[in-house]
């Protein structure tokens, strides 16, 4: 019998808070109903300056309080809507928001912010969170998580490859064993130059990419950041690609047209997941998140992947804006049953293994 779960995820693109009502068995899971709260800029620009090193331990704490609230608003609007109660959903899964992700260093970690227990008390529901830990502390990237669930959604079809575009890109390729690593940056920096430039949140259907020219000695050099040639597994962040990494490239050269920067950054997104897909034997491409609404990306993806089908996951009964929350909300599932998650071929972490804790709503 098929038992309703919440996911939640809000993810390094920062453009909201998308929440997915499934329901689910051990043969399938379905999305019933979701909606996304977009975050208040004072919230955003909090969380932005949480990530880039300006802040005090008091606000990293008022900030993850302050994000249960308003996962726990969310929760509480998309099951008016419904017209379900907490006691109709059997767990919340919450990825958080990811603050800094860092699972090489002398002491590897990946650190989300949305206080779980918060959450369980304001919805009434157990929450199941916490879910990169583990996986780092088995030796893993904790990420991406992704390849687990694209598989047990797309694995019947064949030379397949998913391509998730959010703030940073992921591409699963649905092999046995599961291939899966962040390719770079996704839509991080295409949205970071827009907002700086023309004070807009994104590139609708990247018009004003589209109207520049790509920079080629500016795209080669960016295209030979040690990052696009590290071998898998692998997986990245804001803590790279930021102002900082884009500064650093711009700085040899002349002044060059914003627009043509533009265009040169949404190349380097196409270049970096095309170049990847390539290296495997792949016929069609399946892609979600954000970057699957940016037209003019999406067409020069399929012009750079000539004699391989590009597509997106809603032709595939699955929507590209929901795929992450359902993403946790399967993991929850998964929690509450005790079953371990197949992603150390994608991780590399030393086995596969349980992941996320439990805060009971209790």
């Amino acid at each position: 019998m098929k038992k309703r779960y919440i996911g939640i995820m809000s993810g390094t693109s920062l453009d909201g808070i998308d929440i997915a009502l499934c329901q689910i068995d051990n043969r399938s899971c379905k999305l019933e109903a979701s909606i996304t709260i977009l975050f208040e800029q004072d919230l955003k620009d909090k969380i932005l300056s949480i990530i880039n090193g300006v802040t005090t331990v008091q606000e990293i704490g008022e900030i993850d309080c302050r994000l249960a609230i308003e996962f726990a608003k969310g929760v509480d609007l998309l099951l008016k809507q419904v017209g379900l109660g907490s006691k109709d959903i059997e767990a919340i899964g919450s990825h958080g928001q990811t603050i800094w992700h860092n699972p090489k260093g002398e002491y590897p970690f990946s650190m989300q912010l949305g206080n779980p227990s918060l959450l369980a008390v304001k919805t009434d529901i157990t929450v199941v969170a916490d879910f990169r830990a583990k996986d780092i502390a088995l030796g893993g990237e904790g990420a991406p998580f992704a390849p687990a669930f694209h598989y047990e959604m797309f694995g019947n079809i064949q030379n397949c490859a998913v391509v998730n575009i959010g703030g940073m890109a992921n591409i699963t390729i649905l092999s046995s064993p599961i291939i899966g690593y962040d390719t770079g940056c996704g839509n991080v920096l295409m949205d970071m130059w827009i907002k700086d430039i023309l004070n807009k949140p994104y590139d609708k259907d990247g018009v004003w990419a589209k109207s520049g020219n790509i920079h080629k000695p500016l795209l080669t050099k960016l295209l030979s950041d040690s990052y696009f040639s590290l071998s898998y597994p692998k997986s990245t962040g804001r803590e790279y690609f930021n102002k900082e990494f884009l500064r650093k490239y711009l700085e040899p050269f002349d002044k060059i047209a914003d627009e043509d920067i533009q265009a040169t950054l949404l190349a380097l997104t196409v270049y970096s997941i095309a170049n990847e897909i390539k290296k495997f034997n792949i016929k069609r491409v399946l892609v979600c998140g954000g970057g699957a609404k940016n037209q003019y990306l999406m067409d020069s993806l399929q012009s750079e992947l000539d004699g391989i089908v590009v597509d997106t996951t809603d032709s595939y009964g699955v929507n590209g804006d929901d795929i992450e929350a359902m993403i946790f909300a399967w993991l929850a599932y998964k929690r509450l049953r005790n079953e371990n998650i197949n992603l150390k071929t994608v991780t590399g972490a030393k086995k596969n293994t349980i992941l996320g804790g439990i805060y009971a709503s209790d």
